[in-house]
């Protein structure tokens, strides 16, 4: 009673590795999870061999496929020969139902032994002559599909398995043209590491117009030929601050800061109204400038990280959102403000446990910018304003 799960390699039987080919060798039945795969044809005539082939078909999607194809394993892993499961690649890269299963075999007293195998990755780098070690970044062609904003870091390389279909890549497309140039050069990995691979060179735009694009397809995609990203950005302000860097970014506190924020504030607002895309671009920046500043200050003292100033703002959006990231439904416009608002003012009369309404009106605007900000309270809060001035009487 045991599931032995074992990696049948990018494609060509000749890189199974040798602990692989024994076990095959000595089985006498194999289940695969897909009968689709080079390797297949290669394997010891002897061996009787199952698929799940069949489960794509039937099911609707691919969560509701590796749904039960890890429950067939389990319950084959039950007989007192157990299982024998194969998969394509590594079992540990991008194998939905191996990971399924090794969630789930401990709880039902079924031990998990895996036989590693040679995953797509190295293949692709082979084929590109390119080094895995200059922060590449795996991702799965899917996730980045299903996202309207690529998980990526414009700065380092990056590479996406599993691009199986010109649908999947006009998808991938559209989510990586909201970080990269339309122009921007990927190439497609056809068959890495068989005697089919190919290498097709191919601008952003064109990316599902391929005819190659098949299950064994992978994307390599450069990076940026500029440092683009938040990361290269922070990078760049700490060696600023740090040892040997720049003397007067050295000497800068939150204060001394402050009144450079307000003024590329300004600036900011100056370029959206002329409406002058490029000096907001621009202007954006040097704002963007100031943010990572007081972070980096912060960093170094012990108060808060970038990362902290992002998990908060984005705890807050996402709460704010229950629309789009929860389970609440909305019928317009004016509900998602009821519900923001109502949102807000539960967050408010948690803060109101320590704090005064008067500590929700920025001292730093101007008089007039205050005044409207008051103006926003509602009457339960100015009756708590009134009595909290009268008791300063």
């Amino acid at each position: 009673m045991t599931i032995t799960i074992v990696g049948l390699g990018p494609g060509d039987p000749a890189l199974l590795t040798r602990q692989a080919w024994e076990l095959l060798s000595s089985a006498e039945e194999v289940y695969l999870r897909t009968g689709r795969h080079p390797t297949v044809a290669g394997l010891p005539a002897a061996v009787v061999m199952h698929t799940f082939d069949s489960l794509y078909q039937e099911a609707s999607d691919f969560a509701s496929v590796y749904a039960s194809i890890t429950a067939r394993v389990l319950a084959l892993a039950k007989r007192p020969q157990g299982v024998i499961y194969a998969v394509p690649g590594h079992p540990l890269v991008g194998e939905a139902t191996v990971m399924a299963l090794l969630e789930q075999a401990p709880a039902q007293g079924l031990p998990v032994k895996i036989v590693a195998g040679l995953c797509f990755i190295e293949p692709v780098l082979t084929a590109l002559k390119v080094d895995g070690m200059t922060g590449l970044q795996v991702a799965d062609a899917l996730d980045v599909a299903l996202r309207l904003h690529p998980p990526l870091n414009p700065d380092a390389p990056a590479l996406l398995g599993q691009l199986y279909s010109r649908e999947l890549a006009g998808d991938v497309k559209l989510t990586l043209m909201n970080q990269y140039p339309d122009e921007h050069p990927l190439h497609l990995v056809h068959a890495a590491g068989t005697t089919q691979e190919r290498v097709e060179h191919i601008p952003l735009y064109a990316l599902d117009h391929s005819q190659q694009i098949g299950h064994l397809t992978a994307l390599y995609i450069p990076p940026l030929p500029q440092a683009s990203g938040l990361e290269s950005f922070q990078e760049t302000i700490a060696r600023l601050r740090g040892p040997g860097g720049c003397p007067w970014d050295q000497q800068q506190t939150h204060q001394s800061l402050r009144r450079g924020l307000l003024e590329e504030t300004a600036e900011v607002l100056d370029a959206l109204d002329a409406n002058d895309m490029n000096a907001l671009c621009e202007e954006l920046g040097d704002l963007l400038l100031h943010v990572v500043m007081q972070a980096q200050i912060a960093t170094e003292e012990g108060d808060f990280s970038t990362a902290d100033v992002i998990a908060g703002i984005e705890s807050k959006i996402r709460r704010r959102h229950p629309h789009i990231f929860g389970q609440v439904q909305v019928s317009g416009v004016e509900q998602v403000l009821a519900n923001w608002e109502a949102i807000k003012k539960g967050e408010r009369e948690t803060a109101e446990k320590t704090q005064s309404v008067l500590d929700r009106v920025p001292f730093a605007l101007p008089a007039l910018a205050q005044g409207l900000g008051l103006a926003d309270l509602n009457p339960d809060e100015i009756e708590v304003l009134w009595r909290q001035a009268q008791g300063a009487e």
